[in-house]
């Protein structure tokens, strides 16, 4: 089984018992993910918060571009190595960056601080280990939400946000490669599969 990079954080979260290789959290997605291909459908969440995000990707890239004074363009390729695939927002000859659209000031990280999140940290170990890259940056973006997705009871205060410099709209956060956590994702990863295949088997079987 290949499992993507933004799920990683799943599989990678720690069992309680030291016995134990996958926590309940990855052993619960995993049979969700094996129930969904031997049925062949897909658990689609879709909110505007999302949408914002994926929509609107190319203006936090020019955000990015402005503030760091860069020409970073979207990466169009797809990597797979092992049990592991990935897409990486931009590739550059040294780095990983991977962009995150904030969807509002309130949920905008504005302390590094509040830019940790383990999910995102271990999407991007996956990101270096498939374009082998020595480091990484997660940069959280603010930029203003489209009409569309507002209501007249929304407080556009939190919205639009084009007056604020640009620099005070970015959040970046840096990783760098780590060999023995890349060892522990490759075990988890293998691990992972095996019991996707049993989960697989038991479906077959019944």
């Amino acid at each position: 089984m290949i499992f993507r990079a933004s799920s990683l954080g799943k599989i990678m979260t720690n069992p309680r018992s030291k016995s134990e290789v996958l926590s309940e959290t990855a052993k619960s997605y995993i049979k969700g993910l094996a129930k969904q291909n031997f049925y062949n459908y897909k658990t689609t969440i879709d909110t505007k918060q999302m949408r914002k995000g994926i929509e609107f990707e190319d203006q936090s890239i020019e955000l990015v571009n402005t503030v760091m004074l860069k020409n970073f363009k979207k990466n169009e390729e797809r990597k797979t190595r092992g049990h592991l695939t990935g897409h990486a927002d931009i590739v550059t000859d040294k780095s990983i960056i991977d962009i995150k659209t904030s969807w509002s000031l309130e949920t905008f990280p504005a302390f590094e601080e509040d830019a940790e999140n383990k999910d995102y940290e271990w999407q991007l170990r996956a990101y270096m280990y498939l374009y082998e890259k020595p480091v990484s940056a997660l940069i959280y973006c603010m930029i203003d939400t489209a009409n569309e997705y507002l209501s007249e009871w929304d407080n556009l205060e939190i919205h639009r946000v084009s007056h604020i410099e640009p620099e005070k709209r970015i959040t970046l956060i840096e990783y760098m490669r780590d060999e023995d956590l890349e060892q522990l994702m490759i075990e988890r990863l293998h691990h992972a599969s095996e019991l996707y295949a049993q989960y697989i088997n038991q479906l077959n079987n019944k």
